[in-house]
């Protein structure tokens, strides 16, 4: 089985969970990027748009003025280069910057015309679309982090993302094309993203390569609270990523996973060399 691609995460806002304002302006965005590249990533996803919980969305313009230059500048490398966003004006500018991956993380929901614009470009620019499990805008999403359905929270993401694909197959977007995320963290709590991995089988039954972003997220803090019960700070949890990106390349989910998204690539690609080693192939 091939290495999961790695996608490492270039934020260019002032407000994401992990190291935002860190990288917010153009050169810096840009130089975070080079270096993530030079660690060995596959893939830069760059976003102008915080997600996490509580966020407050930022004007259509401000997004474009945050990402377009940073993205142009990293394609001109010869970077392959994602955009991490919900709207379509965003997706259509980011693809002439030279974008080729486009990771909606509303798979669609937030803004249906994103689906066009891919439709519309997917073979001119050789565009892969990246679908998440989503159920509403960051202000309240954790509101909507209930799944009390047959299956719980695994057969709830499979039956949605399946509703997603068939929406993005309709608006005309190859199949083949498509990535599927679960979405973890997204409108779910601790244990629905735990369950989630241990039933990647299931989603893969979708028939679509999958992509998974828990690099940083709360449900590891959570798992790594003190004795207080206070959770483990953002920069204290990349040792408990990289386990998960092991796990996950060593098939511990029941299927493949096709890529990481990721903020510190070195180690992530490390824990890949050590998985292919292990298992007796060059994953480096």
């Amino acid at each position: 089985m091939p290495r999961p691609l790695v996608m490492g995460v270039v934020n260019v806002t002032p407000d994401s969970f992990s190291d935002g304002g860190r990288y917010f302006d153009t050169e810096r965005a840009v130089v975070h990027g080079r270096g993530l590249r030079a660690e060995g990533a596959d893939i830069l996803d760059v976003g102008g748009e915080s997600t996490r919980p509580g966020a407050t969305r930022p004007l259509v313009t401000e997004e474009l003025d945050r990402v377009i230059p940073v993205i142009s500048a990293l394609a001109a490398d010869g970077v392959l280069v994602s955009v991490d966003t919900m709207r379509a004006e965003v997706a259509a500018a980011a693809v002439e910057a030279g974008a080729r991956v486009v990771n909606d993380v509303s798979g669609g929901l937030a803004d249906p015309a994103i689906l066009d614009v891919v439709a519309e470009r997917q073979s001119a620019y050789d565009l892969t679309y990246v679908a998440m499990h989503w159920r509403a805008h960051g202000d309240r999403m954790q509101q909507l982090a209930s799944y009390d359905g047959p299956g719980g929270v695994v057969a709830a993401v499979c039956a949605e993302l399946g509703e997603r694909l068939e929406a993005i197959r309709a608006a005309g977007v190859d199949e083949d094309r498509v990535v599927l995320d679960p979405g973890l963290g997204f409108a779910k709590l601790a244990h629905h993203n735990w369950e989630l991995m241990r039933n990647l089988d299931r989603l893969a039954r979708l028939g679509r390569p999958l992509l998974i972003g828990a690099s940083r997220k709360t449900f590891l803090g959570r798992l790594l609270e003190d004795e207080h019960g206070d959770p483990r700070p953002v920069d204290g949890r990349e040792a408990a990523g990289v386990a998960l990106t092991a796990l996950l390349a060593a098939g511990m989910g029941g299927a493949p996973v096709w890529g990481v998204r990721v903020h510190d690539v070195r180690a992530h690609l490390d824990a890949l060399r050590v998985v292919g080693q292990w298992e007796g192939e060059d994953h480096g």
